[in-house]
């Protein structure tokens, strides 16, 4: 049985300045902030950083995206507000549904039996809004979770094309 090491891997790219430098250049009056420029960003989403300064950025790509086999691109954040909007108005329509028939249901039981009635009306009207409220907090906590995985592994694969080279 041989001892064999595995190969030493070569360390990251070193910054071009230290962190200690460029603190103290930010800190200097007068001095340039750094300027956005698309083209040496290594986010290769199509994700605007700021939406409001160029809201066309947003769909460069995303055909070409949607129909990349490899899935080397995420469309998911991209439409991650759309699919939050969708959902909410699925959920405002539940509500509004299961809200006014449970009324409606209510006032139609109060001639035969009074107190099932009543208590179909307070029940539509605490518990309705009550799921309602859960149902929204449900859905945003799945599309956060689904975008957080998306950004891990848009992250993690930037770290290992650094690592590489």
């Amino acid at each position: 049985m041989t001892d064999q090491n595995p190969p030493a891997a070569s360390p990251p790219p070193l910054p071009e300045q230290s962190a200690a430098d460029a603190a103290r250049a930010a800190e200097t009056p007068g001095a340039a902030s750094p300027v956005y420029d698309p083209a040496n960003d290594p986010d290769d989403t199509g994700v605007p950083v700021n939406p409001l300064q160029d809201p066309g950025a947003a769909g460069r790509g995303f055909v070409s995206a949607l129909f990349d086999l490899s899935f080397r691109t995420f469309i998911t954040r991209r439409l991650a507000g759309i699919f939050y909007l969708v959902g909410l108005i699925a959920i405002g329509i539940g509500f509004l549904v299961y809200f006014v028939s449970g009324i409606v249901s209510g006032i139609a039981f109060l001639p035969f039996n009074l107190g099932a009635g009543i208590s179909a009306i307070v029940a539509t009207v605490v518990i309705v809004p009550v799921v309602t409220f859960l149902a929204i907090i449900l859905l945003r906590f799945v599309i956060e979770a689904v975008v957080a995985l998306i950004a891990i592994a848009e992250n993690t694969e930037r770290t290992a094309e650094n690592t590489r080279r």
